[in-house]
């Protein structure tokens, strides 16, 4: 009788860190936590809420710019750089309520000095497809994040420039686009091409753009659908900049599921300017270098070799870049100076 006792607590206990195992791997290579809180608040049609700095939750629409600058939590900051997250949560029944408060639910927010770091479009050979860790490390980036969608095949859908050269074809009437002009980066409406003077050095064909001047493009709040599942509550991820140049990106962190309405939202209370999204959902992914290494977000797996659609390996062919600008040398003189 006691050598079955041992044997049963034997077999619980194996089984019990078959399970740990099972569901480690599952948070490292399908972020599991987070995509438990998105599942359970996709169907959700109650608004985005945000922790305020005197602990109430409020829907962005209600937050004033100054609210919503006092909810921002940093996590790093160096010359010309920041990265704060916001927490966030939705209702959504008794399900939603427990994952999140178990594992609780995050919108980042990183601000880049145009003036301290250039930018880029990043990408293997031959538009092999590649994770925004590899591109980090491959170019030694401060920031790398996905850019444009894909087509079934891999190939980055819409226009690509590197180095002043065109490498891949325009997409369709695409109404977004990230670009670099005369060293300064540039992201909005595809109207920003031709108004902004000088030959494109860098920059993709995104979509879709939601904001020019502060203000909201009709359709974002009006008609959602009529371009993009904008109602629908995914992974998202908006890059916008403000009048003086900053660029803003608008994340997805995890469980932060957002529709199109809501992230726009958020970047206009941030004192954006001009904005669009880049591509989102299962493809979502980026990485954030810090004091203590490299931080890396993807929304699904990017590792393992799996056909199920649900489970597929999620890579891209193209992301943006931002690397820290090379001191500025004065001829004569012996010592390096950072830019202005």
């Amino acid at each position: 009788m006691i050598r079955k006792r041992g044997c049963l607590k034997l077999l619980l206990l194996l089984a019990l860190a078959g399970a740990l195992l099972v569901w480690l791997a599952g948070e490292v290579f399908f972020n599991l936590n987070s995509n438990l809180v998105a599942v359970s608040v996709r169907d959700s049609k109650a608004p985005l809420q945000i922790l305020t700095k005197r602990g109430e939750w409020k829907p962005a629409v209600a937050l004033t710019a100054g609210d919503l600058d006092a909810a921002l939590i940093e996590r790093h900051r160096e010359t010309g750089m920041r990265w704060a997250t916001l927490k966030v949560r939705r209702a959504g029944g008794t399900l939603a309520s427990i994952a999140q408060r178990v594992f609780g639910a995050e919108v980042q927010v990183v601000t880049l000095s145009a003036e301290r770091f250039d930018f880029m479009t990043t990408f293997q050979p031959k538009f092999a497809l590649t994770t925004a860790r590899e591109r980090m490390e491959d170019g030694n980036l401060w920031f790398a994040i996905t850019a444009n969608f894909r087509d079934p095949k891999g190939r980055p859908m819409g226009w690509v420039y590197h180095e002043g050269r065109q490498v891949n074809q325009p997409f369709g009437d695409w109404s977004g686009c990230f670009f670099v002009k005369d060293g300064r980066p540039w992201c909005g409406p595809k109207s920003l091409l031709n108004e902004v003077p000088g030959l494109i050095q860098e920059g993709c064909q995104v979509y879709p753009s939601v904001m020019k001047n502060h203000t909201t493009f009709a359709y974002v709040d009006l008609k959602p659908d009529e371009f993009f599942d904008g109602s629908k509550i995914s992974y998202r991820s908006l890059v916008g900049m403000r009048s003086d140049g900053t660029i803003v990106f608008v994340l997805s962190g995890d469980g932060g599921v957002m529709n199109v309405s809501e992230v726009t939202e958020i970047a206009r209370k941030l004192n954006v300017q001009h904005a669009t999204l880049l591509d989102g959902g299962r493809a979502l992914q980026y990485s954030i270098r810090t004091d203590d290494g490299p931080w890396h977000f993807h929304a699904l797996n990017t590792e393992l070799p799996f056909k199920h659609k649900w489970l597929e390996r999620q890579r891209s062919p193209v992301y943006i870049g931002v690397r820290r600008k090379a001191p500025v040398i004065i001829e004569g003189a012996s010592s390096l100076l950072s830019p202005p």
